[in-house]
């Protein structure tokens, strides 16, 4: 049914249990996967009074964030590699994450997103938003939520 998952991991336990499981759940319906991290871009300095001062350039924040992405995205694809599902790696840079997710699954063709949830309700839920409940309501693609 599905031949073509696009997994959004962040390397936190809860991405890291969804690569697993988006993983197997790959093999099983002999699909391929691509491994996506949606990178932040460098926040806009706020200057006034009180404001801290970051020591950090826009250079070597994107070669950390990049770093980062290398980091996740090599951990992921070699959970695949282990159970032999063939997958790809990809990341961009967005402010927007669930918008960097939705392109990525059209950019690369993909016709499921498997994604995690925190399960966030109630007042967290609306206060911390949720990048997954994005990804729902503004996908013309599938998504399947793993808690």
């Amino acid at each position: 049914m599905f031949k073509h998952l696009l997994v959004p991991t962040d390397g936190s336990q809860l991405s890291d249990a969804a690569v697993a499981r988006a993983t197997s759940f790959a093999k099983d319906a002999g699909a391929r996967v691509t491994f996506f991290y949606a990178q932040p871009d460098f926040p806009m300095p706020i200057y006034g009074e009180g404001a801290l001062i970051d020591p950090t350039t826009p250079d070597q924040f994107a070669r950390s964030a990049e770093a980062e992405a290398k980091t996740i995205l090599d951990k992921a694809k070699a959970v695949a590699d282990q159970a032999g599902v063939v997958a790809d790696v990809d990341t961009t840079v967005n402010e927007v994450p669930y918008e960097a997710i939705i392109d990525a699954a059209e950019r690369h063709s993909c016709d499921l997103i498997f994604m995690a949830s925190h399960g966030r309700r109630g007042i967290a839920g609306l206060l911390l938003g949720s990048e997954t409940q994005k990804v729902l309501t503004h996908s013309k693609i599938p998504v399947l939520i793993y808690r």
